[in-house]
């Protein structure tokens, strides 16, 4: 039996759901800068007044949609490292299919996408909050290589000295347990996964890599940095 309670939540949780619908289909037509309380109201015959009890401000709603962006993106990289890994490949070939489950995820999902890697939105700062769902994907990459380096090991390049005390502080607050070599090369190579994303998703790839292609291109390009962090291909 249901009770009263419990017929609210579900409610409540319907109506959530509806106004992040909503918010989505506005991003996708009007970009995030252009998001309105209001607007969302008015499309699902709400008052203005009844959505703040759901949303206080548009801040709210903005968080909640990037929240729910990067926790179904850091979802989509662990079930592909998941099946991976299941399937006993070397990590090397784990780093790739993360790499190509956030491609995947991004042009399946390209406004949500935007809404986290592209332009900031005007007058919004992101909370704290954002952050463990935003680092889920690094987690996952992170993780493998943390893997390979107690397993076969990992190839490492040295850093320049004058950059070794930036190095050796990275190493500490990103990746502690990791040589600072590694520290450098993850960020390098997780600033290029995500250049490569955004390039094929908002077009600067026209005229320089075939849309046939760009598949392969990608799978090419995230094995190029799996070298660079130092995994090794069997």
């Amino acid at each position: 039996m249901t009770t009263p309670q419990g017929a609210r939540a579900r409610a409540r949780m319907e109506v959530t759901s509806a106004i992040k619908d909503e918010a989505r289909r506005q991003l996708a037509a009007e970009g995030a800068a252009k998001l309105s309380l209001r607007a969302v109201a008015r499309e699902l015959g709400m008052v203005s007044s009844a959505l703040y009890r759901y949303f206080p401000s548009r801040d709210d709603l903005l968080t909640a949609l990037i929240i729910d962006a990067y926790d179904s993106l850091g979802e989509a990289a662990e079930s592909a490292h998941a099946a991976a890994a299941a399937a006993d490949t070397a990590p090397a070939h784990r780093w790739v299919a993360v790499c190509e489950a956030v491609r995947g995820w991004a042009l399946a999902h390209p406004h949500e996408y935007a809404l986290i890697y592209g332009s900031p939105v005007p007058g919004y700062s992101a909370p704290e909050t954002t952050i463990p769902p935003a680092a889920r994907v690094a987690l996952v990459l992170v993780g493998i290589l943390r893997e390979a380096f107690e397993g076969r090991g990992l190839a490492r390049t040295p850093v320049p000295a004058e950059l070794a005390p930036e190095a050796r502080r990275m190493a500490d607050a990103l990746v502690p347990g990791l040589p600072p070599e590694v520290a450098v090369a993850m960020a390098a190579a997780w600033a290029q996964l995500f250049g490569l994303v955004g390039f094929e998703l908002f077009g600067q790839f026209q005229g320089v890599v075939e849309e046939a292609e760009r598949e392969r291109f990608f799978r090419h390009a995230a094995a190029r940095l799996a070298h660079g962090v130092g995994l090794v291909f069997p």
